[in-house]
């Protein structure tokens, strides 16, 4: 009940409503592209790793999020965003220009600006919605938003991939270019008061430095970033495991299709709970908890038969978003105006790259052992991970129940 009073408290208030439909929109856009190039780049060229080589052209900006941060931080975010979605409307349609093989370079150029400016713009979207949205509702809508945004995983990539079956990439190109005009139509209606940026302090890398200083010197913050990025880096390791997973139950790979699916759902429901979550349990322990059950779904999934299997890819999508929601949810709160694009770009930043780094790791690991032996170890290191939490989530309980006269006995 309190959960349900919450989402309609928040699709009651008209910006969360108008924003949330941007995200819906141009995250729909987003998912039917990212499939449709891969599958596109092979048609083109027969080549695998060119293939995957997309996946690292969307995320290699994150490398570069400090400093794209702080371009967050300079400019009114609301202009930003609807430069932002104007701009890659303009610029999707040079896809249509990709129909050879010596063309590809330049779907690859499009996939790196549109992962820099959406980079810029996830930091933007942190300082507006600090703004439009009070603070004791933060959790609540960055749950919301993370169940819209892993719904149209469930189905964007389906019509990416059947429109490009039917008309091919420039169509996907397209429809993306489309849903990009209605976010910045959307973002447009936003209704939000925005200080002004402040101007220049210092040379640009000093300013990028300073989002950095600022997550360093929290240790609260450091703490969550951390365990956010380390639980990133094992997830992507344990899903490199999934093939062999899908082998050992005696399925065809295209299972791995549902057990996504199920894993999705799982993600829709943590959206819907987190803001009750977080508000009992506290950042810390809430995503201690989310650790420990991706840990446990992580060894549940070495068990080979189908019900372990489905029961931890539900296990993991309700318990791997619950660090990042946390952590985000604490640098929102915690970080001044001026500053929050480039907390929050730097915390991207530091949980997702080790993503990347994971992936590499683990399909180079699922070729010198089984997931028999990979799974239990990656499922142990993130019970390890969540333990410095809940540890610390303790401490702060212990020391908010001291009277003044424990604390100070003189």
């Amino acid at each position: 009940m309190t959960t349900s009073l919450t989402v309609l408290r928040m699709l009651r208030d008209r910006n969360a409503r108008r924003y949330l439909a941007a995200v819906v929109v141009s995250g729909f856009g987003t998912s039917s592209l990212w499939l449709a190039s891969g599958v596109w780049v092979k048609d083109l060229t027969g080549s695998d790793g060119l293939a995957a080589l997309c996946t690292l052209a969307l995320w290699a900006p994150t490398l570069a999020g400090p400093a794209l941060g702080a371009v967050a931080d300079r400019v009114r975010c609301k202009t930003l965003l609807i430069t932002g979605n104007l701009g890659l409307a303009a610029l999707l349609p040079a896809l249509f220009a990709v129909d050879a093989p010596g063309r590809v370079w330049l779907l690859f150029a499009v996939l790196v600006v549109y992962g820099a400016t959406g980079a810029v713009q996830d930091a933007a979207e942190s300082v507006l919605v600090t703004a439009a949205v009070g603070p004791e509702m933060l959790g609540d809508f960055n749950g919301l938003r993370m169940s819209l945004t892993e719904g149209m995983k469930l189905v964007a990539p389906l019509t990416g991939a059947s429109l490009y079956a039917a008309c091919g990439g420039p169509a996907v190109a397209c429809l993306d270019a489309v849903t990009f005009v209605l976010a910045a139509g959307l973002c447009a209606l936003l209704r939000v008061r925005e200080e002004r940026p402040a101007g220049s302090g210092g040379p640009w890398r000093q300013q990028t430095a300073e989002g950095v200083r600022y997550l360093r010197g929290r240790p609260g913050l450091r703490a969550l970033v951390r365990a956010g990025g380390t639980t990133m880096f094992l997830a992507s390791l344990s899903s490199t495991t999934l093939y062999a997973v899908v082998d050992r139950l005696g399925h065809a790979p295209s299972y791995t299709g549902v057990l996504y699916a199920v894993q999705g759902v799982g993600s829709v429901a943590v959206g819907l709970v987190s803001g009750p979550g977080l508000r009992r349990l506290g950042a810390h322990r809430f995503a201690a908890a989310g650790i420990a059950l991706t840990g446990l779904a992580v060894m549940a999934r070495a068990v080979p038969s189908d019900a372990p299997a489905l029961a931890a890819g539900a296990a993991s999508g309700l318990g791997l978003p619950c660090v990042l929601i946390a952590a985000l949810t604490a640098v929102q709160r915690e970080t001044p105006g001026p500053l929050l694009g480039r907390a929050t770009a730097t915390a991207n930043t530091l949980m997702f790259t080790p993503n990347v780094l994971g992936l590499a790791v683990g399909a180079g690991l699922v070729e010198l052992a089984g997931p028999a032996w990979l799974l239990p170890c990656y499922g142990l290191a993130l019970l390890a991970t969540a333990v410095p939490l809940a540890q610390r989530a303790a401490s702060a309980s212990r020391t908010a129940a001291r009277s003044p006269s424990d604390a100070n006995p003189a």
